[in-house]
């Protein structure tokens, strides 16, 4: 385990298509997932910027961002600390890719000149880091990942690796993403990413790609005795963090899961654990063949048939690419709070071809909180696994 400081999590904030606050998606994930496409319905950026002009200025990826860090850094309270040791981690797997669509598209029609000058600073993937920084005063590091579909867990490990080394006592981490374009939809679709029944069903021997989705979650984290001191409520502490490299394909994961094994082994070595400690995981679990098949394998050879209760949330949410990472973290936290672990939705039939491994299927399942891991593999082999634990003294 780390000789570091400890890494309590004080806010959580959350826009999802599964509902836009803490409460709203925990209801969500406990209800039927929605029809249809997986948008954030009815979402007015307004509130979380000093004027509709501004508000305008940024992409919906980072209007996003700005929504949920709002939530946490409510959630979290006075933080009361040096700015300087305050940072800013995020993930996010593309960046402001409507805000290049649209202004590609303005290029093309009305000419260079007609072009945003605002473009820039609304495409690049930065950007949501940055705009958390300054409405915050936030002036530690400041640091956007972009590591696909892992990114939102490197963002909360890279911020969780800050605070036990001493550099900062606070990071504001998470992911966002917003690229259901008619781009970025075509593109995922041409590559047969997507389901084409428009069900998500990980796990399932009927699966045939995810459904997209969009959103954000911030998780606030703070070193332990700071927060104790202060009274904090703690939602739960991070114990481990494992990042690696399948070194293999693009977009296939490697051969038997062998990167997700050694990702979730890296993070729960880092947490001084065992195998046998862990007693939930929330998978990666896409919905698409090859991913779920490896995932399952890995699970399978690490954990064994009647291993930790296991669950993917993506079944409701579909997959938010960047931000999946941080979405599933809060769920695996209020997994915790409520002492309850949502089952896989779309999940009916199991498939005879991938190995055995603990299900929660049909109903919600009680359990005895404990050490939990949240899985995310992304394209390009980026592995990232996190082991969270109950807020114990």
């Amino acid at each position: 385990m780390s000789d570091g400081r400890r890494v309590a999590i004080v806010g959580l904030g959350v826009i999802s298509c599964a509902g836009t606050s803490v409460d709203a998606f925990w209801d969500g994930l406990n209800s039927d997932p929605p029809e249809g496409e997986r948008r954030v319905a009815d979402f007015d950026p307004a509130p979380f910027y000093d004027s509709p002009k501004n508000a305008r200025r940024a992409d919906r990826s980072q209007q996003f961002a700005m929504a949920s860090t709002a939530q946490a850094m409510a959630d979290a309270g006075d933080l009361g600390t040096n700015p300087d040791r305050q940072g800013v981690i995020y993930g996010t797997g593309v960046g402001g890719l409507q805000t290049f669509e649209d202004q590609v598209l303005v290029l093309d029609r009305k000419g260079a000149r007609r072009v945003s000058p605002f473009m820039v600073p609304m495409m690049m993937p930065n950007a949501p880091g940055a705009a958390i920084s300054m409405r915050y005063g936030l002036a530690g590091p400041c640091e956007v990942l972009t590591t696909a579909c892992a990114a939102a867990t490197h963002a909360i490990g890279y911020g969780t690796r800050l605070i036990r080394a001493d550099v900062v006592d606070v990071a504001v981490t998470g992911g966002c993403e917003s690229v259901m374009t008619p781009v970025g939809t075509a593109g995922f679709a041409n590559m047969t990413a997507l389901s084409s029944s428009g069900v998500s069903m990980p796990f399932d021997v009927n699966r045939d790609g995810f459904m997209m989705t969009e959103g954000s979650a911030t998780l606030v984290l703070e070193e332990w005795d700071s927060a104790v001191a202060r009274g904090a409520s703690i939602w739960g502490e991070v114990l481990g963090v494992g990042s690696n490299a399948d070194a293999h394909h693009i977009t296939a994961p490697s051969p038997g899961g062998e990167g997700a094994l050694r990702c979730m082994q890296l993070a729960i070595s880092d947490a001084g654990l065992t195998p046998d400690d862990i007693v939930h995981v929330n998978a990666h679990g896409t919905s698409t063949s090859l991913n779920d098949a490896a995932e399952a394998e890995a699970l399978n050879k690490l954990f064994g048939a009647d291993g930790p209760l296991v669950t993917s949330t993506k079944g409701v949410t579909g997959h938010a690419l960047g931000a999946a990472g941080a979405l599933e973290a809060v769920a695996v936290l209020l997994s915790m709070r409520y002492r309850k672990i949502p089952p896989t939705a779309g999940w009916t039939t199991p498939d005879p071809d991938i190995p055995e491994f603990n299900l929660v299927t049909g109903e919600a399942a009680d359990w005895e909180p404990g050490p939990s891991l949240s899985n995310s593999f992304g394209f390009g082999g980026h592995n990232g696994c996190l082991v969270l634990g109950p807020p114990t003294a």
